[in-house]
């Protein structure tokens, strides 16, 4: 006798003595459950109706679009306040996903008498950096590019709310 063989009479046995098994306990409790008289049904509960609103744009402005004006605005008054503020406006640069401190400054290149950085970010990717790009989480702009560091000017919330300053900060040439 092959291993199915086996196996399909272990089945059958198993199923003949699930069949065979006393079962009037539950038959018993069936009929308990049957017998009883039927509940009341709640009923269905009243349906309040919801007031429409129709939404006429007219002069609105789209609230799913940042205009210039009103960011411009915005960044106007920031900049009153304190005489700088970020640009909500800017597109945001590779290592400004990073903060500074988990940057590390590889070494330094240079070509038709531009300075570049070489930076590496947590993840490893080696990034090309001159005067001018940003880095970090502080909308921090690089001023300065040395063969032992680069320097960056951050802006960051001041102390009264509302209100900005300038930060030095640098990555120095890791070893």
């Amino acid at each position: 006798m092959n291993w199915r063989g086996g196996l399909s009479i272990l089945l059958g046995l198993t199923l003949s003595a699930c069949s065979s098994r006393d079962m009037s306990d539950l038959k018993q409790y069936i009929a308990e459950v049957k017998a009883r008289p039927p509940g009341d049904i709640d009923p269905i509960p009243e349906i309040k109706p919801v007031e429409t609103f129709t939404y006429e744009p007219g002069d609105r402005r789209d609230p799913f679009v940042i205009d210039r004006e009103t960011v411009e605005a915005v960044t106007s008054s920031l900049i009153a306040s304190s005489g700088i503020a970020p640009d909500p406006l800017r597109r945001k640069e590779e290592l400004e996903r990073f903060p500074l401190d988990s940057l590390t400054m590889q070494g330094t290149l240079e070509q038709d008498g531009i300075m570049w950085g070489l930076i590496r970010d947590p993840e490893g990717t080696l990034h090309l950096v001159r005067t001018g790009n940003y880095m970090g989480l502080n909308d921090g702009q690089i001023i300065r590019i040395s063969e032992e560091e680069i320097e960056l000017t951050e802006i960051v919330p001041g102390e009264t709310p509302g209100t900005w300053r300038e930060q030095r900060a640098s990555i120095a040439l890791s070893q």
